[in-house]
């Protein structure tokens, strides 16, 4: 992971992927070319039973990007979002999720629900790339008995995006920021505790199925 990370900062440099075509390429081969072995993102993956998912920060990129990790617990999915403009690569590390990608609402018409344009399965190590300009999506986990966790690159990062009710196509504004794990760093803080018993029972998890 350290070296992906590495990796990724000389391919984006101080630009972020932006509008070039090329770096979007390059990028995505990087993740492509990373396997997942879960001990390089398993103090990242903490779960919160009872969630629907979790978002981790990794790492903060160069400030023109940011890695997060993603735990998604069973039959469970996102919201149908948009990415505010940014670029989204994502990588599947353990586990199966689905991907469904819709077109834009059109309010001009009658029919102003979301049209779903393809489901795609994702398996691990798959990478998938997402812009606005390819659609809207929604990411889920279909097992009942497995979790799953992705790698997601964002560029630039972002902290607020739309979610939209597949029925009637309305948006709202929705906080999409990452849990970060400084609190592990306080000896004896309560939630360095939670955060440490939750990753161990995901670790143990994905060593178990």
């Amino acid at each position: 992971m350290k070296e992906l990370i590495s990796s990724l900062n000389a391919v984006m440099g101080d630009e972020g992927l932006g509008d070039n075509l090329q770096t979007v390429r390059k990028v995505k081969q990087l993740m492509q070319s990373y396997t997942s072995h879960s001990q390089d993102w398993t103090y990242h993956a903490v779960y919160h039973e009872g969630t629907r998912y979790t978002r981790n920060l990794v790492d903060d990129g160069n400030g023109k990007y940011n890695l997060l990790i993603l735990v998604w617990g069973e039959n469970q999915s996102s919201p149908i979002h948009d990415h505010a403009g940014s670029h989204c690569m994502m990588k599947l590390l353990a586990g199966e999720l689905d991907e469904d990608l819709f077109a834009w609402p059109k309010h001009d018409t009658k029919d102003s629900g979301l049209k779903l344009k393809r489901t795609a399965p994702l398996k691990t190590n798959s990478v998938a790339y997402m812009h606005d300009n390819i659609g809207l999506h929604r990411i889920g986990n279909p097992s009942s008995k497995n979790k799953a966790v992705s790698l997601h690159l964002y560029s630039p990062p972002y902290n607020m995006c739309k979610t939209f009710n597949e029925q009637t196509g309305v948006a709202a504004e929705s906080s999409c920021s990452a849990e970060r794990l400084t609190t592990e760093l306080n000896a004896g803080n309560s939630s360095s505790s939670s955060s440490s018993s939750n990753r161990n029972e995901v670790a143990t998890y994905l060593h178990t199925h």
